[in-house]
């Protein structure tokens, strides 16, 4: 990850939250929002982390910061998950995601979710999730299933199976509801998903 990429995805997870991609709103949401806030250690980690040994000590800060809001917050989403721009942590505590698992761009996670990995079973593996997804609190997707872009997961519901493009999922198991999507959901949207 070069300079460029970093500062594209810092401002694009800051353009969810407020609309806006400068310095004033940076400050503002950094001070005020622990999403923003957890999500800009993460991102700064994984940046650090690829420039090699010269940025080892700032590289180890940025993880130790990392692991403080992690505590803090509730919040476990390693450095080295591979998700897309346009991350929006909506509320915080009890969100747990596997660092295997593969997030696209503009996806919304809400409290007590859980993005985890299953080892046997009809869909063993880990997630991917592609882009503009919609988590309601509480609602866990295990195992390695597909969850199509503009999908929304329904409060409290547990995903086990794969689920297409604009679907509805809500309930225990979940199951597919309506085909209308996340759109009023997720806003303020990244449009170039590629870094």
């Amino acid at each position: 990850m070069n300079w460029k990429q970093f500062i594209f995805i810092v401002t694009s997870d800051l353009y969810r939250y407020c609309g806006q991609r400068n310095l004033g709103p940076f400050l503002k949401c950094y001070a005020t929002i622990p999403g923003f806030r957890y999500s800009f250690f993460m991102r700064t980690a994984r940046y650090l982390k690829s420039k090699g040994i010269w940025f080892l000590p700032i590289y180890a800060m940025a993880r130790l910061l990392l692991n403080h809001y992690q505590f803090k917050y509730g919040i476990s989403i390693p450095y080295n998950t591979d998700i897309g721009p346009g991350l929006y942590i909506g509320h915080f505590g009890g969100i747990i995601v596997n660092c295997e698992a593969k997030i696209g761009c503009n996806c919304n996670i809400n409290q007590e979710v859980t993005i985890g990995t299953t080892y046997g079973g009809k869909y063993p593996g880990t997630p991917v999730i592609m882009n503009n997804v919609y988590f309601g609190p509480g609602s866990k997707i295990i195992g390695g299933i597909t969850i199509g872009n503009h999908a929304a997961v329904g409060a409290n519901c547990v995903v086990t199976k794969p689920t297409p493009d604009y679907g509805v999922i809500v309930g225990i198991p979940g199951e597919i509801v309506s085909t209308k999507g996340s759109g009023e959901y997720v806003v303020n949207t990244v449009e170039v998903c590629e870094v």
